[in-house]
């Protein structure tokens, strides 16, 4: 079993940065594709971003592409999300997510991907 803990959130300034952090623990082997979610009140589990196991490659949704940037050290089993100039409409939770896979080069965008998920934190950006 595999267990992810968030922290970094808070609130922030609209045209601020903050960086969100997701530690991975337990069962954990060196193939684990991760992705950052957020969900807004009443809105669904939505992609933000995500890294293949061994780091090499991400991707972004539309909305982030060009602000959001995110990392892997896999020594530290630890994934970033560097936010940069935040906008009211990224207030929301951001869930972190994992997967163990075969594949080096997949990149998984969809909630259904994943498998482990941590508690979420909560990042409020105000005008």
């Amino acid at each position: 079993q595999v267990q992810l803990v968030e922290s970094g959130g808070g609130l922030v300034q609209a045209g601020g940065s903050a960086r969100l952090s997701c530690v991975a623990s337990g069962r954990v082997y060196a193939h684990y594709a991760m992705g950052w979610f957020r969900q807004a009140p009443g809105k669904e589990r939505n992609f933000v971003a995500a890294i293949t196991w061994n780091g090499g490659a991400t991707d972004y949704a539309d909305s982030v592409k060009g602000r959001f940037t995110m990392s892997k050290d896999n020594a530290k089993k630890t994934v970033y999300l560097q936010m940069n100039n935040l906008k009211t409409e990224d207030t929301a939770i951001y869930y972190c997510a994992g997967r163990h896979t075969f594949e080096p080069r997949s990149i998984y965008t969809a909630v259904s991907d994943y498998g482990d998920w941590g508690q979420g934190t909560q990042v409020t950006v105000s005008s």
